[in-house]
């Protein structure tokens, strides 16, 4: 698979590394030499010096032979014309473009479906905005994702000391709650990502992945020591796009929300376009400020500046002073592995978003989505099962999944399976597979099409 990537930013940096350990053919495109030179010092892929919005540069870079291009700078028009310039040059290519400005919002749908053409639309901030909506409908989640239309849910929980599970083999879990437990499908430990075995123990600071349907959601949860309460007011810092689509989804919710915002211009934005939310012009890492808002008394506080180290002392600053909860975004990924160390359980980020929306788009097979295991250590997809794959008709014991991987559901019409060893996975089935970085093209292979059955 050859993959062309416009802008060699966060963004692109971490797709085109995810890609090229997984040995796909990558070509970066980016006018800046300093973003190529980091790039090229990290990860072994082709790069060019140059615009991504260029015929002929996307010509040099191999357009015409290009299964799928994605335009991820940070500029919307860049982007575009990327992707208009790609489909005049060769329609067959798949292209994704990454669209933040609301104003775009109405077209995206225009986008997919007009000359030119562009496959997928992909805005960062309206994911983030879900996640975070996630995040708040499940008590005690530091990460949380949807399948099957939201009918099955995988969340992960911080195991704490004293807890009633730190310390249990997961052998010993059937007699301890009584055949009544989640299946444990994923353990980050140290930011390494496992797949664990019935001889693995779980310990306090695990951060432990479950796979749950829906309706059993808060029973799994009380396993964890984690019970729901009741959400009325949140206090959102930073009132930019994000915070602006969060205000207004929290709105519908007939939520009590402030938004604390810097700039005043911006206020004057927010205080004409928001209904009920009360918009606070100061700053909301000031101590004062917080205290004055009495902070104490807020079920959660969402700091979304454009700069990580406010949203850090913010959040910090207002669980200290009370606060039941807090999330905190981040966009630069070398500081993820830090968060839990200082304090900060709860993070999101458009950028990582983003990378969760392309990732569905990039894998081969009919995967209908995939999300990132937090610290990148892996996946967690759910695919079709198509007639001519190798996984379907006969029992999951006798399939040679790949080491680091494992099935965690199936899901016929209706009905959902926590799967057993001779579990038999049918033709149309939509699988839930989690998988280590390395297990990747392994589970990407079997899920492809058979040819030799076309």
């Amino acid at each position: 698979m050859k993959i062309v990537i416009v802008g060699a930013g966060e963004v692109g940096f971490h797709i085109a590394s995810r890609l090229a350990q997984e040995n796909k053919d990558v070509v970066v495109i980016d006018p800046k030499p300093e973003a190529l030179k980091l790039l090229s010092e990290s990860i072994d892929v082709q790069t060019i010096n140059a615009s991504g919005s260029s015929p002929l540069v996307l010509e040099e870079a191999g357009i015409q032979e290009t299964e799928i291009l994605l335009a991820v700078t940070d500029s919307d028009e860049v982007n575009l014309v990327a992707c208009l310039v790609a489909d005049t040059l060769s329609p067959a290519t798949k292209k994704l473009a990454r669209i933040r400005g609301g104003d775009f919002d109405p077209y995206h749908d225009t986008f997919k479906s007009s000359a030119p053409h562009i496959d997928t639309v992909i805005n960062p901030d309206i994911e983030v905005v879900r996640t975070i909506e996630r995040l708040m409908s499940v008590p005690g989640a530091a990460d949380v994702g949807e399948f099957a239309d939201g009918r099955i849910k995988f969340v992960g929980v911080y195991l704490e000391t004293g807890s009633l599970l730190a310390g249990v083999r997961l052998a010993n879990l059937p007699n301890l709650l009584k055949g009544d437990r989640p299946l444990i499908a994923a353990i980050v430990r140290d930011d390494r990502l496992v797949i664990p075995r019935g001889n693995n123990h779980l310990r306090a600071g695990d951060l432990i992945y479950f796979i749950s349907e829906e309706k059993n959601l808060f029973k799994r949860l009380s396993v964890f020591g984690k019970h729901a309460t009741p959400m009325k007011r949140v206090l959102i810092i930073g009132g930019g796009l994000v915070g602006y689509r969060l205000a207004q989804q929290l709105e519908d919710k007939s939520l009590s929300c402030k938004v604390v915002e810097k700039r005043a211009s911006r206020c004057d934005f927010l205080a004409t376009h928001l209904n009920r939310t009360v918009v606070l012009h100061g700053d909301g890492s000031d101590q004062s400020l917080l205290v004055e808002e009495n902070v104490h008394e807020t079920d959660l506080v969402v700091a979304l500046t454009s700069d990580e180290e406010t949203n850090i002392l913010a959040s910090l600053l207002a669980k200290r002073l009370g606060a039941k909860k807090a999330i905190t975004q981040i966009n630069k990924f070398s500081y993820f592995p830090i968060m839990s160390t200082i304090g900060i359980e709860l993070v999101v980020s458009p950028r990582l978003s983003a990378i969760n929306s392309i990732l569905q788009h990039i894998r081969r097979g009919k995967v209908l989505s995939a999300v990132s295991i937090k610290g990148e250590g892996g996946e967690v997809m759910e695919a079709l099962a198509l007639h001519t794959s190798d996984i379907v008709s006969k029992p999951l014991k006798k399939i040679a999944f790949p080491k680091g991987s494992m099935v965690a559901s199936i899901i016929r019409q209706e009905k959902i399976i926590i799967p057993t060893g001779d579990s038999v996975i049918e033709p149309e089935d939509r699988i839930v597979i989690f998988a280590t970085r390395e297990a990747i093209p392994g589970v990407e292979k079997i899920l492809a099409v058979k040819l030799k059955h076309i």
